[in-house]
C-alpha cells in the first residue's frame, strides 16, 4: 500500500495493521473471516482493511457489554468513572497528531479540522461529560397521598446501550456518544462506519489504556446490513443511538419494535440561512461559506438553503461564489488545503448528478458545478441561484459542497419563516441581523433544534444537539444527553 508522505510513522503503524473487533477487551477475528477496504477518499487508493463483522459477532459483543454492565462497571463509583474519562482524555490530547492524521486521510477532512476542531473537541466532550457523573442524582418530591410519606426519585443507567455512528465525522460522533454513555454508566456495542471505522478503532484501544474495563466499549466494524440491523434488533440491548440519514434512521426505528428499546437519532437536515439586509454582510458571506462547504459539505447541519434579501443578495452572492473559486481544494493531508474530496465515487456521482437536476429543473449554476480531476473524490464548490420548492437539489439533502440561494423581499416575517421551516428537517438554521427584535422573532418562529444568530455554528459541549421533524428524536451534548442515557425510577415509602 501506498501512503501520502505527510503521515507519521505513528499513523503508518497503525494503517498497517490487521484491525480486528474489540470485544470484551480482546481484538478478535469476526466470525465471518471477511474483511473491508477501507479507502482513502483523496486518492481512492486502499489504505488498510477492517473485519467484517456479522450478528454472530454481535450477540458476542453484547454479551460482554451485558457480563461488564452488571459486573465491575457498575461497581465503579460516580467519582472514579470521572477519574477514568479524564485519563481517556489525555490519552487523546497525547496521541492527538496521529488521531487527526488517521481522521484526515479516512474522511478526507483537512487536517488541520481534524486536529483543532475534531481532537480538541472529543477531549473537551470527555471531560463535560464525565464532570457529570458525581452529579446526576434524584429528587425529593412532597406529595398528597394520605398518611406520612417519603418519596424520591433515582436517575440510573439505561443499561447496554448499541450506538451507530456516520462516516462524516467519525471521532466526533463516536464521541458525542461513549462520552455520555460512560457517564451514566452504561455499557457499549459500537459500530462505526464501514467507510471509516479507523480513529473508533484507535480510541477503542486508548479506552482500555485508560482503564475503561473490558466489556464496557466494544466495537463491531461492518457494514449496516448485517451489523447495524442485529444492533438495532438485538433482544440484549436497552437503548440504540444512530447518527445517519433519515432513510436509515427509519429503518432502525423499525428494527427496535421487538422489544421496545429505547431510541435516539440524529439525522438529515437542510438548515436555511437567513441574511437581512442590515446584517454584516461580510461577515454573513464568509459564514455562509464556511458553512456549505466546510468538509465538502457532508455535515447535517449544513447551511444549505440561503435566503437573502433583495437589497444585499448581489453582495452577498459575489461574495460567496469569490469564496468557492478562491477554495483551496486538494488531499486533506496536503498543507493549506481548506476543502477535501467527497467520502466516496458513490458520494461524488450523487453530488453531481444534484447538480446537473438543479440546471435541468431551471436553477442557475453560478459558481462551480464540475468534478475537480480524476483521481480522488473531488467535487467544485458550488452555487446555485433561482432555485425554489419542488427542485430536488432546494428539497432534499444533498450532503455536498452545493448551495442553493433565494431572494426575499420586504415581506413579513411570518412569511419567510414559513418559507424556511417549508422542508421535512428542523435540524439547524441561522439568521443574520443587527435588529434583535427581528433576530428573537425568528428564532421563536423558526422550527429547528438549533437556531444561531450572527453564526452558522455554536459547537460547545454544553448545548443540545438535536432537530425538529425529520431530523431526529432526542438530543446530545449538554445534560440532555445524559438524559437519554439513564432511566428515572419513583421510590414511594409509606410510613404510616
Amino acid at each position: 500500500m501506498t501512503y501520502h508522505p505527510a503521515l507519521s510513522e505513528a499513523a503508518k503503524a497503525f494503517l498497517k495493521c490487521e484491525h480486528q473487533l474489540l470485544i470484551d477487551g480482546n481484538k478478535v477475528e469476526p466470525s465471518s473471516g471477511k474483511r473491508t477496504d477501507i479507502i482513502d477518499p483523496g486518492t481512492g487508493n486502499v489504505i488498510s482493511t477492517a473485519a467484517e463483522a456479522n450478528s454472530a459477532d454481535v450477540d458476542k459483543a453484547v454479551a460482554a457489554a451485558r457480563r461488564a454492565f452488571e459486573g465491575p462497571w457498575r461497581q465503579i463509583k460516580p467519582a472514579e468513572r470521572t477519574r477514568i474519562m479524564f485519563r481517556f482524555a489525555e490519552l487523546i490530547e497525547e496521541h492527538a497528531d496521529e488521531l487527526a492524521e488517521l481522521e484526515s486521510i479516512n474522511s478526507g477532512k483537512p487536517l488541520v479540522f481534524c486536529r483543532n476542531g475534531d481532537v480538541v473537541g472529543i477531549a473537551e466532550m470527555l471531560r463535560y461529560m464525565g464532570g457529570w457523573t458525581t452529579k446526576m442524582g434524584g429528587d425529593t418530591h412532597n406529595i398528597s397521598l394520605p398518611g406520612e410519606w417519603h418519596t424520591y426519585t433515582l436517575r440510573e443507567p439505561v443499561g447496554v446501550v448499541g450506538q451507530i455512528i456516520p462516516w462524516n465525522f467519525p471521532l466526533n460522533m463516536a464521541m458525542w456518544k461513549i462520552a455520555p454513555a460512560l457517564a451514566a454508566g452504561c455499557t457499549i456495542v459500537m459500530k462505526p462506519a464501514v467507510q471509516t471505522p479507523l480513529t473508533a478503532l484507535r480510541i477503542g484501544e486508548l479506552a482500555l489504556e485508560a482503564g475503561v474495563p473490558p466489556g464496557v466499549l466494544n466495537l463491531v466494524t461492518g457494514r449496516g446490513d448485517p451489523v447495524g440491523e442485529a444492533i438495532a434488533a438485538h433482544p440484549g440491548i436497552d437503548k440504540v443511538a444512530f447518527t445517519g440519514s433519515t432513510e436509515v434512521g427509519r429503518r432502525i426505528t423499525q428494527a427496535a419494535t421487538g422489544n421496545l428499546k429505547r431510541v435516539s437519532l440524529e439525522l438529515g437536515g437542510k438548515s436555511p440561512v437567513i441574511i437581512f439586509p442590515d446584517a454584516d454582510l461580510e461577515a454573513a458571506a464568509a459564514a455562509v461559506s464556511s458553512s456549505i462547504f466546510f468538509h465538502a459539505g457532508q455535515v447535517c447541519a449544513a447551511g444549505s438553503r440561503l435566503y437573502v434579501h433583495e437589497r444585499a443578495f448581489d453582495q452577498v452572492m459575489e461574495a460567496v461564489a469569490k469564496r468557492a473559486r478562491e477554495i483551496r481544494v486538494g488531499h486533506g493531508l496536503d498543507q493549506g488545503t481548506e476543502m477535501g474530496p467527497v467520502i466516496s465515487q458513490q458520494q461524488l456521482e450523487r453530488v453531481t448528478r444534484y447538480i446537473q437536476s438543479g440546471q435541468e429543473e431551471g436553477a442557475t449554476l453560478f459558481a462551480g458545478g464540475n468534478r475537480i480531476g480524476d483521481q480522488g473524490y473531488f467535487v467544485q464548490p458550488t452555487v446555485l441561484t433561482d432555485t425554489k420548492p419542488g427542485m430536488a437539489v432546494h428539497d432534499e439533502e444533498i450532503f455536498g459542497p452545493v448551495l442553493c440561494a433565494m431572494k426575499f423581499g420586504d415581506d413579513d416575517i411570518e412569511q419567510l419563516a414559513a418559507s424556511a421551516n417549508a422542508s421535512p428537517y428542523g435540524l439547524a438554521s441561522s439568521i443574520w441581523t443587527r435588529d434583535l427584535n427581528v433576530a428573537h422573532k425568528m428564532a421563536s418562529r423558526l422550527q429547528a433544534g438549533i437556531v444561531n444568530i450572527n453564526t452558522h455554528s455554536s459547537p460547545d459541549a454544553t448545548l443540545p444537539y438535536g432537530g425538529y421533524k425529520q431530523s431526529g428524536w432526542g438530543r446530545e451534548r449538554g445534560f440532555d444527553a445524559i438524559e437519554m442515557y439513564t432511566e428515572v425510577k419513583a421510590v414511594a415509602v409509606k410510613l404510616s
